[in-house]
């Protein structure tokens, strides 16, 4: 497999000292040791805020915690680069824009005060794809630095560049008519993997977290409960590679429609046991459910299976990795990025367990989270009236997959998170005959 060159422009070590004589302007309410906030920011990009702490003058520098980081293939450092871009600075900055007081907005109106900006130009030599130190260290912001000669706030940060490739997929048609997956490298595509769409299950043998084949299928009619889903990733020779079974079923709320954030259907993600070639074993479990309001977006909970967490359980000694909202009515991207999501209590590290043809290497596949934290994959979700474009976009972090297996999960996954959109449906809704 040839992935893509992406590289990964990140910021970190962020902290703030000013003059013992001067003080923050109390604009809001804030901590105490985080009285400023800042918002990083690349053109064509959303903007990331992350607070900002401040730091005693006599204090060594802040660790290396990421503040935000951006993704760029060499399409995307072209827009920035091209004279013709849309953008409105002819020479696009990254750049760091530190405020005081409250973060957030009031009628519409930013709180906070502007203090300073740290600029840096975007250079066409990122891509070279060396790990390049763009910046490290103080730097002067806002007044007091140049015009009378004081000693004004100092922003500490560090700026990094370095290549973190990726390999893309894309099902080549709705996972509902059990397509080709395919890897895409350039203008060539090639097939890697075969998605089978049923109504079958996956039931549980004996032997904790051990999944058994497939049963029979059923043909209970749908009333108040969409189950039985099930995702069969095949490699080239037919073998299967993982799978997504739907473990809890989609059912409506009392009093309503929908399915609820407190009562949220469930997959399993599986792979085959690497102790035996008949059975399964759990290595991620997704809840979906729809948000409230009239516009309802699709939520989305995905955590890692604890080694002897699963059957559909909740997460005991598993990773929460990724919850997000998206949208149900243009859809959007589910991503897990460790370094943007922080969930709100750490999960402990999970038992290395070696898959049946991975390396056992140290990745996200077979611990969990990465020590160096950030992107790990994305796919695009369609939405809920939008089944004919439904074909989701896949992108893997090179340095999580070892073999074509690591990467079948997450075609299971990504199977999961599109199928999820028609089984959050409200019920009062009928669903198309592939699913019905």
């Amino acid at each position: 497999m040839d992935p893509r060159a992406f590289i990964k422009l990140s910021v970190s070590a962020l902290g703030v000292r000013v003059p013992l004589a001067s003080k923050p302007a109390r604009t809001g309410v804030h901590s105490s040791t985080s009285p400023f906030f800042c918002e990083v920011r690349l053109p064509g990009y959303p903007v990331q805020t992350t607070p900002v702490p401040l730091v005693s003058p006599t204090s060594p520098p802040p660790d290396r915690g990421i503040a935000a980081n951006f993704y760029l293939d060499e399409s995307a450092l072209d827009k920035l680069l091209s004279p013709t871009s849309c953008f409105k600075s002819s020479f696009p900055c990254l750049e760091v824009l530190v405020y005081t007081g409250r973060q957030g907005t009031r009628c519409g109106v930013k709180e906070g005060k502007l203090m300073g900006t740290f600029s840096l130009p975007v250079s066409s030599q990122w891509m070279e794809g060396k790990p390049i130190q763009l910046h490290s260290g103080w730097t002067g912001i806002g007044k007091g630095n140049s015009t009378d000669g004081k000693p004004g706030a100092e922003l500490h940060l560090v700026i990094k560049v370095e290549a973190d490739p990726r390999y893309i997929f894309q099902f080549d048609g709705e996972t509902v008519a059990s397509p080709q997956i395919v890897q895409i490298q350039g203008k060539i595509t090639q097939p890697l993997f075969s998605c089978k769409f049923s109504r079958d299950r996956l039931s549980r043998s004996s032997g904790a977290g051990k999944w058994s084949g497939p049963l029979g299928g059923h043909d209970h009619k749908e009333r108040k409960e969409r189950k039985g889903w099930l995702i069969m990733i095949h490699d080239l020779s037919g073998s299967p590679v993982a799978a997504a079974s739907m473990v809890t079923p989609f059912v409506p709320s009392a009093g309503s429609d929908r399915v609820s954030r407190s009562n949220p259907g469930a997959w399993l993600i599986l792979r085959p046991d690497s102790t035996s070639g008949d059975s399964w074993e759990p290595w991620g479990r997704l809840e979906a459910w729809k948000e409230r309001g009239s516009k309802g977006g699709l939520g989305l909970r995905f955590q890692l299976v604890a080694e002897n967490g699963g059957g559909g359980t909740a997460n005991v000694g598993g990773a929460l990795v990724s919850e997000t909202v998206i949208s149900s009515h243009s859809g959007g991207e589910f991503s897990i990025d460790t370094a943007r999501f922080r969930p709100a209590t750490p999960s402990p590290a999970r038992t290395p367990v070696q898959s049946p043809r991975s390396s056992g290497d140290c990745n996200f596949i077979n611990v969990g989270l990465p020590a160096s934290g950030g992107f790990v994959m994305s796919c695009t979700t369609r939405g809920e009236r939008q089944s004919s474009s439904g074909r989701p976009l896949v992108q893997l972090a090179m340095r999580h997959i070892t073999c074509a297996e690591d990467a079948a999960v997450f075609m299971a996954l990504a199977a999961a998170v599109d199928l999820s959109i028609d089984a959050c449906q409200p019920f009062s809704r009928k669903l198309r005959k592939e699913l019905s």
